[in-house]
């Protein structure tokens, strides 16, 4: 009876040391989630050079005070826009690259576009007239003409994700973690 007692107090006891003893690690990707694992081999190889290392608490933290809101208390613990950080610690550098990327897709994808869109329509000026021409090749220019047609609204669709990313997406999140709206400002090239 002793030994059962013993044996069921030592299993739950050596967990909690194990637990106590283990490192959390921590990493925002590049979209701006944030990420915790307590298996360093779980991070992506390209966020380990940003991981930060982090001990779990010995004991739980004290219950926020009824007076005091938890954005409040956020705002007293976390580094704030004015110091040149965010909430999880992301400085003007890091939004104003997150900014500049999406500003390139959406160059990219507007550029890719045009040249995709007018590419189809040379394709539906060159299928009208082959009116007199043997029917395999106005399967052909059909065919051409629908893969271009498939390539110009996949283009269309990037442009929108990266218009909405700029637009809305990260205007959004910069104030959900206290980042200056300046760091975010699209500049034209």
């Amino acid at each position: 009876m002793r030994r059962t007692i013993l044996s069921i107090l030592i299993a739950l006891i050596f967990p909690s040391f194990i637990a106590l003893a283990q490192e959390i690690y921590r990493w925002v990707d590049e979209k701006g989630t944030l990420h915790f694992t307590d298996d360093l081999s779980l991070v992506p190889e390209r966020y380990r050079n940003q991981v930060q290392k982090k001990k779990p608490p010995k004991e739980p933290s004290p219950p926020l005070s009824p007076q005091v809101s938890k954005e409040e208390e956020m705002e007293k613990k976390s580094p704030s826009a004015s110091e040149g950080r965010d909430l999880i610690g992301r400085g003007e550098e890091w939004w104003r690259n997150k900014t500049k990327g999406w500003n390139e897709k959406l160059l990219n994808a507007k550029k890719n576009y045009d040249t995709t869109y007018a590419a189809w329509k040379a394709k539906e000026k060159e299928l009208e007239q082959s009116k007199l021409k043997p029917k395999s090749l106005q399967r052909k220019l059909k065919s051409e003409m629908k893969a271009l047609e498939e390539k110009a609204n996949d283009w269309k669709k990037q442009t929108e994700e990266a218009k909405n990313m700029l637009e809305k997406v990260l205007p959004k999140e910069a104030e959900e973690f206290n980042a200056d709206p300046n760091w975010i400002k699209i500049e034209e090239p």
